[in-house]
């Protein structure tokens, strides 16, 4: 059967503003110092499936820059635009119903585009491992993450107990509080929820016919369009009217045929300027420096100055983010609330830093 490499790369990444834009979202940052994040994740998925049959689920605001970045690694027409942002389970359908009518059934591993990881070959491991738990049982698998610490920030999965990498699932937890966080991480019976899945594409159509079948119903339509003159009319109608709804939400916490295939990978939700630590090292004094940056008697502070040097003195514990036409300050421990500029922006008409 073949495998099909899935890269959601749709989102805005308001958390990185202002270097991330509406048409240079996350995805498209070299935050690294490597290369832009969604080329990392095409290299990673080579390990499993062939470049043409990776393909990337992104919003059609971004398909000139995306096809720009990913020019030479797949072919441009691996590349799905999505006439508006319906969240996960909208694209991943989309993507599924495409496969199906290019290629046939397959098993789709589905991956966000802006996730560090830094152990590629247990990833690939991992990856195959899930593969062949989606082929032999015809269930849908996550990739579930060994916690190291008691994250706040992110989605836990209970896991039933036992031997072996492969379990079934009982349940979905969203960002808990600190002390639950530290319950699970003591339990071992919870792992993180990494948004990476694996499956058959007519396994996951077939939840979507019983779990969600409204949305099911416009899928239908753009399968019967897909490879017609009338394909880009119909998903633009269908997008139009489908709920922005994600799969964890809509799938996966609603059904029983749920596995859980754990990694150690060094995985990391590069979600907001806080988290540079994961893709940049620090130095001793706990900074991140990207760009010009002088700072003196500074801790625990990240810098990114884009066309300029920018100075810090006698300060801890801050984010300061330079770009031509915009500067951002904050204490690190409020990037996750970057979005928040964002939207004041927007509500503004702020279109230009936007």
């Amino acid at each position: 059967m073949e495998i099909y490499g899935i890269i959601m790369a749709g989102g805005g990444g308001t958390r990185f503003w202002p270097l991330s834009r509406q048409h240079t979202p996350k995805q498209l940052l070299n935050l690294s110092g490597k290369d832009v994040m969604v080329d990392e994740a095409i290299s990673r998925l080579s390990r499993i499936a062939l470049p043409e049959n990776i393909y990337i689920a992104t919003n059609e605001q971004q398909l000139a820059p995306m096809r720009e970045a990913v020019k030479g690694r797949i072919p441009l027409k691996n590349i799905f635009p999505e006439p508006a942002s319906r969240n996960t389970a909208a694209c991943i359908g989309y993507a599924a119903v495409e496969l199906i009518k290019r290629k046939g059934d397959g098993v789709m591993i589905v991956t966000p585009s802006d996730a560090f990881i830094r152990d590629e070959e247990s990833f690939a491991r991992t990856l195959r491992l899930a593969v062949r738990a989606a082929e032999e049982t015809g269930e849908l698998v996550t990739v579930g993450i060994r916690p190291t610490f008691p994250a706040t920030g992110y989605g836990y999965i209970r896991m039933e107990q036992g031997d072996g990498l492969v379990k079934k699932a009982i349940r979905f937890v969203e960002k808990p509080p600190y002390a639950q966080a530290e319950e699970y991480l003591k339990s071992g019976d919870y792992v993180w929820n990494s948004g990476m899945f694996v499956w058959k594409a007519s396994t996951i159509l077939e939840h979507y016919r019983t779990l969600l079948p409204e949305l099911y119903h416009y899928l239908e339509e753009l399968g019967e369009a897909v490879g017609t003159p009338s394909e880009e009319s119909v998903l633009r109608e269908a997008y139009s009217k489908i709920s922005s709804v994600s799969v964890d939400y809509g799938i996966l916490e609603r059904s029983r045929d749920i596995l859980v295939v754990t990694g150690e990978f060094g995985w990391s939700d590069v979600g907001s300027w806080d988290m540079l630590s994961a893709v940049r090292r620090e130095d001793e004094d706990g900074n991140i420096v990207v760009g010009d940056g002088v700072l003196l008697d500074t801790r625990d502070t990240t810098v990114y100055a884009k066309s300029r040097t920018v100075a810090l003195l006698g300060l801890d514990g801050l984010v300061v983010v330079e770009t031509p036409d915009a500067v951002l300050v904050c204490p690190r421990s409020r990037a996750q609330d970057v979005k928040r500029v964002v939207d004041e922006l927007r509500e503004r008409g702020r279109e230009d830093l936007l």
